[in-house]
């Protein structure tokens, strides 16, 4: 799916702004709110996440439909072109009508989704209401429960008691929902490109790029290159074919170079931003462009006040800011992928990013899981179980269409600590890890997240076979053994000798430790800023020794926000910086540890 863009044949318009929006009281749909104007409508921005706008728990703790309106006409000289409308995030179910009549369903909040409306805009105005459902249960992804993972208080309540229906997230951040990135209209000529796939390799100091254009209509197709000097560095004709680069600049990370694909077709004209560089695991090595590359960086979150889970651009501007500060390289997009502003943001700054799905909870043991004071249900259970595994597909399928030409993505993480050691966890996960490489033109390396549970290990672990590279969550010394350091260090090093046997490289994508910012001692305890940098300290030292080992990830770039629980103290505090981005101790550790290491030969 291409990104929308102004070009000599396109135009684009972005219908962000104060839209209406109201509350679903149980009759919205019966009562057809989304055939007329919304009465007694109050203002809501789009795009955002809406939880945090208006005040009140029963705003922000909201169950079930939303409904967002506003007026759209469209200029006379847009009719005679194709007129697409295109939503690039809407959280997680959205129904669109436009003048009473749906005209486009979709289900997961973190993907496009788009519509042709051209034969289906009146002369004047036209109504477009977009109706969003934030319900998360066994079907969706993320996945939500029965209860809440980390559990709300103390007493289990009678089931005489009368329940409120909320949802109850089996996963540790808050469920943000509604209109969370921009909503836009573009046209295209009636014949117009569709797709663009690009594959490099890279031969010396020449490179070629194998490209396939997907048309729709009749016309003949033109594929030019030009460099950063706006010079034409190659031509071809034809809607598959190949481009020689002489004297190629490869996209290295931390050090980009973007080179400009510009195809035309007929009357159409789309322009690429593309960066050449290679990828692939030898043996326990992770190579970009042939040279074993060291992860430096952390998990982060889409999460900022007051806009939630909504795009919020200068914040994605000063994170890539911190992160070079820090001597950062990489992060991976848990547990959802991340707008393409920000993919596109990373291409442009040379960051490594590892893109992953929505698949967070699909796990019915973790943290009592989504059966927790319930029911014991084993994940895969084909009756009562978790029935995601077709969703799961469409999500690879999108995320990979979206995706699949960014220089920074250079592995697919394909779900976040999963049950990837029960029955049935082989069969859930083998046909989406076959499906994300008969997807990918580069053929990248895919993984999934592996959680801490207990003696599970390599043996267990369908990742162990499945996976190009091993990732690992772990948290020895903070879930597992704290405040004792000893004891975790010991028990991180066995694990380790596990994993060394399987002959992949290996990557912990979390660890950390919750630190609340201004706790401090003399003698280090848990939760103060003086912990935390132990913590890490420990971590980091047995992981420079193991060879095997090609990448740290700190838990978590930032504070967060989450559901409330006994456990989080508004919200989850493992982040080097704080949700504002102030920095904790610990990220000037990684600062002065990070700017020591080199992006490549780390442990040559």
């Amino acid at each position: 799916m291409l990104y929308p863009i102004l070009t000599p044949s396109r135009i684009l318009s972005d219908l962000s702004g104060v839209w209406d929006f109201k509350l679903d009281n149980g009759n919205g749909f019966a009562e057809g709110w989304y055939k007329a104007p919304l009465e007694d409508a109050m203002t809501m921005p789009v795009p955002a996440s809406y939880n945090d706008l208006k005040e009140g728990a029963e705003f922000r703790d909201h169950y079930g439909w939303v409904f967002y309106q506003r007026q759209i006409s469209m200029p006379e000289m847009m009719k005679t072109q194709r007129i697409v409308l295109r939503c690039a995030a809407v959280t997680h179910h959205a129904n669109i009508y436009l003048n009473g009549t749906l005209i486009s369903e979709h289900k997961g909040g973190f993907l496009p989704f788009e519509v042709e409306i051209t034969d289906k805009l009146l002369e004047g105005n036209n109504l477009l209401t977009i109706a969003v459902n934030n319900v998360i249960d066994y079907s969706t992804l993320p996945v939500g429960g029965k209860n809440n993972m980390l559990g709300g208080g103390l007493v289990n309540f009678s089931s005489k008691v009368p329940q409120k229906p909320q949802n109850n997230p089996n996963f540790d951040f808050f469920n943000y929902c509604g209109i969370t990135r921009p909503v836009k209209i573009y046209t295209t000529p009636k014949n117009y490109i569709s797709d663009i796939a690009i594959v490099p390799e890279v031969k010396g100091v020449d490179a070629t790029l194998g490209y396939e254009i997907d048309t729709v209509g009749a016309g003949s197709c033109k594929v030019e290159v030009f460099d950063k000097n706006k010079m034409l560095v190659a031509a071809s004709e034809g809607t598959k074919g190949t481009l020689e680069i002489k004297d190629v600049h490869l996209w290295q990370p931390l050090n980009a170079y973007l080179y400009e694909v510009k195809v035309t077709f007929g009357e159409d004209v789309y322009t690429l931003p593309y960066g050449i560089r290679t990828v692939r695991v030898d043996g326990t090595n992770f190579l970009i462009n042939e040279k074993p590359f060291y992860f430096k960086g952390y998990g982060k979150h889409e999460d900022t006040f007051p806009n939630g889970r909504g795009i919020n651009l200068p914040m994605n501007t000063k994170d890539i800011s911190v992160m070079k500060w820090q001597g950062a390289n990489s992060f991976r997009t848990s547990h959802y992928p991340y707008s393409e502003e920000m993919m596109r943001l990373c291409d442009e700054e040379g960051i490594v990013v590892i893109d992953e799905t929505t698949a967070v909870g699909v796990n019915l043991e973790f943290g009592g899981g989504a059966n927790f004071n319930g029911q014991k249900i084993s994940t895969f259970d084909k009756e009562n179980g978790i029935q995601t595994q077709e969703h799961h597909k469409e999500v690879v399928r999108d995320l990979i269409a979206r995706d699949k030409n960014h220089a920074c993505v250079v592995m697919w993480s394909i779900a976040n600590e999963p049950d990837s050691y029960s029955k049935g966890a082989y069969e859930y996960f083998e046909p989406l890890y076959s499906l994300a490489r008969k997807l990918d033109p580069q053929n990248r390396p895919c993984t999934l997240v592996s959680v801490q549970m207990g003696e599970y290990g390599p043996e267990k672990d369908c990742s162990s076979t499945l996976s190009d590279v091993i990732c690992l969550n772990r948290y020895y010394g903070w879930y597992a053994g704290a405040p004792d350091l000893e004891g975790p260090e010991a028990a991180l090093r066995e694990e380790l000798d596990r994993w060394s046997k399987i002959g992949k490289p290996l990557l912990f994508t979390e660890y950390g430790a919750d630190t609340v910012m201004g706790f401090h001692d003399t003698t280090s305890v848990m939760y103060t800023e003086e912990y935390q940098v132990e913590y890490y300290k420990m971590n980091n030292q047995v992981f420079d020794e193991y060879e095997f080992v090609v990448g740290e990830q700190a838990w978590n770039f930032a504070d967060f926000a989450t559901s409330q629980s006994l456990l989080r103290v508004q919200g989850n505090k493992k982040g080097l910086f704080t949700r504002d981005r102030k920095p904790k101790l610990a990220a000037h550790y990684f600062r002065e540890r990070w700017n020591k290491i080199p992006d490549f030969d780390y442990k040559k």
